[in-house]
């Protein structure tokens, strides 16, 4: 599956949530939290999964660099962990 995140729609966190929330089926009792989001990512998404995130700028100038940087962080790190686990069928992140 390939998931592309545009930046021109993520203004906030709760932006990202939502969007991740609708594409990947989390259900509703998904917390919409970056622990959420990792336990969600690292445990119940089906993969593969490509996650490109266009126009990334925008959203870290809405998100504030910090809080973006931790958001690619667990997005690098589910990757991460797919990659040392050996998963054929693998999450892969993206910034364009």
């Amino acid at each position: 599956m390939l998931l592309e995140i545009d930046g021109r729609e993520v203004r906030t966190e709760v932006d990202l949530h939502l969007l991740l929330a609708r594409a990947l089926d989390f259900g509703p009792y998904y917390g919409a939290n970056l622990d959420a989001l990792w336990d969600r990512l690292s445990r119940d998404v089906p993969r593969p999964v490509a996650v490109v995130w266009t126009d990334w700028q925008l959203s870290e100038r809405n998100l504030g660099a910090e809080r973006f940087g931790r958001i690619c962080g667990l997005l690098r790190a589910v990757e991460a962990e797919d990659r040392k686990a050996g998963h054929e069928d693998r999450f892969t992140f993206e910034l364009r």
